[in-house]
């Protein structure tokens, strides 16, 4: 039971994936730029290492990675004032700005979708969140 659940789960937040990410493309960012931006704007400001360890990149990939949102003037770079070789990430307001607008439009497919379920389905659906959430720790 355990192992059917979880394939159909699988196979669900996959697919769940693919259909917001067709909104993303409207951004002009990467999955990996749009990925690194949401770990700045809901996690940071963070170090470089510790972005890196979030997005489970080698230093170097996040080190391109935060040049290209700061070249689109999305993040910014600070030197720590006690480590000179720290450095840490923060969004800008138009980084702010940017994920905020992509987030939007996620969350618009995901309502036009369920609009198309009965008010019994999106129950369940509720319920089933309820659960998912306990499941990963998530409020």
């Amino acid at each position: 039971m355990s192992q059917e659940l979880a394939d159909r789960l699988h196979s669900a937040a996959i697919h769940l994936l693919r259909r917001v990410a067709t909104v993303d493309a409207g951004s002009g960012l990467s999955p990996a730029r749009l990925s690194a931006l949401s770990v700045i704007v809901y996690g940071g400001p963070l170090t470089m290492s510790a972005l890196a360890r979030a997005e489970r990149v080698s230093p170097a990939t996040i080190s391109s990675t935060v040049s290209g949102l700061e070249s689109a003037g999305l993040v910014a770079r600070r030197r720590d004032g006690t480590d000179a070789r720290s450095v840490t990430v923060e969004a800008t307001a138009r980084g702010r700005e940017v994920l905020t607008e992509g987030r939007r439009r996620r969350v618009a497919v995901l309502a036009a979708a369920l609009d198309g379920l009965s008010p019994a389905d999106r129950a369940a659906l509720a319920g089933g969140l309820d659960a998912l959430e306990k499941l990963l720790g998530h409020p």
